[in-house]
């Protein structure tokens, strides 16, 4: 069943780029947004990515913590960060539970790999309210940049 708008967002545990856990639950009184993308290093990715880092005072000013997950190494993730001068965290779903439960995994993707993240992006309340979903099929296209802020606005 696909993530709706009014659910409880599904919660989850992962490691960000420098081991840390990052529990979802624990952000309450945070606006998060969740952005899951298929493979660090790859030109799509690195355009989504950095796109967020570039206009991130937008979301900062929004009081909103931004997250970037994908099936990742914390290790591949921790030097796609470094290289590209991330300035928000990246959590590795190595195991695939968070892509799983937020239905953003394709079973196959391209050159036979299984179990790669769909791009998609999702806002989470401070209540950890699914606000804003969006599951992409292309992995070439960008998520709605302006419906995410505008969301994240309403919220404030």
């Amino acid at each position: 069943m696909a993530i709706e708008i009014g659910q409880k967002a599904p919660d989850f545990t992962l490691r960000d780029n420098e081991k840390n856990k990052v529990t979802l639950s624990e952000q309450k009184g945070k606006n998060v947004v969740l952005l899951f993308f298929p493979l660090a290093f790859t030109g799509t990715c690195t355009k989504e990515l950095c796109t967020i880092r570039d206009t991130f005072n937008i979301y900062d000013r929004l009081n909103a913590q931004v997250y970037g997950i994908s099936v990742d190494s914390l290790f591949s993730l921790d030097k796609f960060k470094k290289e590209q001068n991330l300035n928000f965290p990246l959590l590795s779903d190595f195991n695939k539970e968070a892509s799983k439960a937020y239905e953003s995994i394709y079973e196959t993707f391209f050159n036979d790999m299984n179990g790669v993240s769909k791009r998609s992006a999702f806002v989470i309340d401070k209540e950890g309210v699914v606000r804003y979903a969006e599951v992409l099929e292309n992995a070439l296209d960008i998520p709605n940049f302006d419906a995410i802020q505008n969301c994240l606005q309403i919220l404030n």
